[in-house]
């Protein structure tokens, strides 16, 4: 969910752009890639990979071994910003059948029900809707 929310909030909490992009060619085995420049619970954005670009907590164990040209970015990820796309998780998933509804309203019998339309244009409502307010603080305009 992490990879999504940095996506949509065009934000990879860099500190500094010409320290935190390591530009090179890397390899990933068995599962992991070594990165002296992290330390053990930052997170980490990886760029021009087939297999795995996304976002991902230092160090990976699950990642698709290959070999690529592109760039690690050392993010400084805030606590708040991590617990908040855990409770985006959560959400999305305890309210997975409704959100993935066809209807957006239907009656019978005396019972009414309608969902919520959202603000993306389609009319459906997702975590981006539910979550708008508390996301639009670390939204930035451009990811660099």
């Amino acid at each position: 969910m992490l990879t999504e929310l940095c996506a949509e909030l065009k934000n990879y909490f860099l500190r500094d752009q010409s320290k935190d992009i390591h530009s090179g060619t890397y390899e990933i085995i068995g599962g992991s890639i070594d990165l002296p420049f992290l330390i053990d619970g930052q997170y980490f954005r990886i760029v021009g990979s087939i297999l795995n670009d996304g976002v991902y907590c230092y160090p990976a164990y699950d990642l698709a071994d290959e070999t690529f040209t592109g760039a690690i970015w050392s993010m400084a990820v805030p606590p708040a910003v991590v617990s908040l796309a855990d409770e985006i998780e959560a959400w999305t998933s305890a309210n997975a059948e409704t959100l993935n509804s066809p209807y957006t309203s239907e009656s019978f019998g005396g019972y009414s029900y309608s969902k919520a339309s959202g603000t993306n244009g389609s009319g459906a409502y997702s975590w981006r809707d539910q979550f708008a307010s508390r996301l639009s603080k670390w939204r930035r305009l451009s990811v660099l």
